[in-house]
Order: C-alpha cells, then sequence, then structure tokens
C-alpha cells in the first residue's frame, strides 16, 4: 500500500472539491481546463469603502461565493468557471446575503475566454463594468501589456519605458489601455503626468510569450503600481498573480488574497476598446 503525504492528501481533497462544485484551477494546465472561461474581480474605485463582492450563478449551476472586506486595489487571481451567466454583488460589510446589494451586473461567460468585473470611478458614480480580456498570445515573440488606470491623485499618466519607448499616453482616470506588444526584458516602466516629472517608477520583468496588466492606484505616500501576469506563457490558461511593485507603497497593502478569487457603469466606465457593457444596477445610498 503507498501512502501519500498529508499534504498531497489534502491539495487531492481541495482539488476533488473544487471540481464538485464545478470549479478549476485558473492556473492548471489549457488541457485540464478546457470547457470553462474565466473571471477576475477587482476593486479600482479609490474613495469607496471595502465591500462584500458575491460571485452566483444565475442558473444556480454553482453556489454563490461570497468575498469579505474587498478594499481599493485588490485585484484577484482568474477564477475558472462553467460557460453561463453570472451575477456580481457588491454589498456593504456584514450586510446579510440576501439584502438589496449597493451595486450588481451579470456577465456572460463564453469557454476560453477571459474577463475582469471592476467596480470603477469615484464613489459618488460607482459602477461595475466587465472588460473582456485579450489573452491571446503575442506574435513574435514579444510580451504584451496594458495599463488600467485607478489612480485620481494622478488623472492623467503617460506609461513609457524608461529611456526607451511609450507604452501608452494620456491614459485617463477610470479607464484601461488596449494591449500593447512590446519586446521582452527587464526594464523600468516610468509613469508621469503627461510633459511632467516622474511620479513612480516599476520594476518590470516582461517575459516572450505572457501577458499583463499594469494596475495603477493611490497609495498612502504616492503613486504605486503593481504588475499582474494575466497569462505567464503562450498556451498557458490565464493566472493574475503579482510580478512585482513599485511607487513606494506597494508593501503597505494586500497585493494578492490567498483565496481562489477576489472581491470587485453608471456615470463613469473604463472605456475599453470592444468593452462589454452589461446591465449594472446601482441603490441609492443613504
Amino acid at each position: 500500500m503507498t501512502v501519500v503525504p498529508r499534504r498531497r492528501r489534502l491539495a487531492a481533497l481541495v482539488a476533488a472539491t473544487l471540481l464538485g462544485l464545478g470549479l478549476t484551477l485558473a492556473d492548471a494546465s489549457p488541457a485540464s481546463a478546457a470547457g470553462v472561461g474565466y473571471v477576475r474581480l477587482a476593486h479600482l474605485s479609490p474613495d469607496t469603502p471595502a465591500v462584500d463582492v458575491y460571485l452566483s450563478s444565475v442558473t444556480g449551476a454553482v453556489p454563490q461565493q461570497k468575498f469579505p472586506a474587498v478594499g481599493y486595489g485588490v485585484v484577484s487571481k482568474y477564477l475558472a468557471l462553467p460557460p453561463g451567466t453570472y451575477a456580481v454583488a457588491m454589498r456593504s460589510p456584514g450586510a446579510p446575503a440576501d439584502s438589496a446589494p449597493v451595486l450588481s451586473t451579470q456577465a456572460t461567460v463564453e469557454e476560453g475566454k477571459a474577463y475582469t468585473v471592476a467596480g470603477v470611478g469615484k464613489y459618488a458614480d460607482l459602477g461595475l463594468r466587465v472588460i473582456p480580456d485579450d489573452l491571446g498570445a503575442p506574435d513574435g515573440g514579444k510580451a504584451k501589456v496594458r495599463v488600467v488606470q485607478a489612480s485620481v491623485k494622478h488623472p492623467v499618466l503617460d506609461v513609457a519605458v524608461s529611456g526607451g519607448s511609450t507604452i501608452a499616453s494620456g491614459v485617463q482616470f477610470a479607464t484601461t489601455t488596449g494591449y500593447q506588444t512590446v519586446d521582452p526584458g527587464r526594464f523600468a516602466l516610468k509613469l508621469s503626468a503627461p510633459g511632467g516629472a516622474s511620479a513612480a517608477t516599476v520594476s518590470a520583468s516582461l517575459k516572450a510569450g505572457a501577458v499583463y496588466s499594469l494596475i495603477v492606484i493611490d497609495g498612502k505616500q504616492g503613486l504605486t503600481a503593481e504588475l499582474r501576469t494575466d497569462v505567464p506563457s503562450a498556451g498557458a490558461a490565464p493566472a493574475g498573480g503579482v510580478d512585482t511593485g513599485g511607487g513606494g507603497t506597494a508593501d503597505e497593502r494586500d497585493g494578492g488574497l490567498p483565496w481562489l478569487p477576489i472581491g470587485a457603469a453608471a456615470a463613469l466606465l473604463l472605456a475599453v476598446p470592444g468593452g462589454l457593457l452589461v446591465r449594472t444596477r446601482m441603490r441609492a445610498r443613504a
């Protein structure tokens, strides 16, 4: 009889439980993740307090999941989900699960496609947006990177390789750029106001075949940016883990939660080329 180590038994039990819920780990191989789409959640509203985020299948095919007290700047790893329509709801921390949400939307997940569902804008204009993520492998041994701008203190930013090419110009608050193809390698990414001094510099290691999102937020002591891996290599499943941080404040908050997904428009929306605007419901705030 073969004795299975305790840690391996626990891992097998967790995997079996996820499969029983119709879920797979987002960093699994593409073959094992066949038949699923991918969703990650984000809270990108600088002046909005932490919220409880709920994800549920409209048809009930997947049990409802709750992600408590999700704060500004938190972006999840991708959650692999069976194709279908899902509801995302934001409630005040500790509010009953059956209470009316402050904000809610629905997203239709298609097999093999990935989406980011983000709470965006200022508190007064808070909305949810479903952003289709273009995770196709870049051509010619290149890498792909885009900028998600969630800093209200620096409402317009240029992003460029220090001493090199421009990645994005004039990126406004609550918008995101399309993916740009760049050479792989280790670079310093410079974030600055148009024509102004550098606001932050991020050390970035870009790998051939990988896809990234540069998430820009307001830190306690200045601009903070994190490079998120959307896809780690050509042909791999979406990942979403943190690669690096910068701006001097990256260690002051939680850059990635231990559970599978994490949490997170009306007047102000993420402006994404080809973005999918879906039904959004907002309730009046007291």
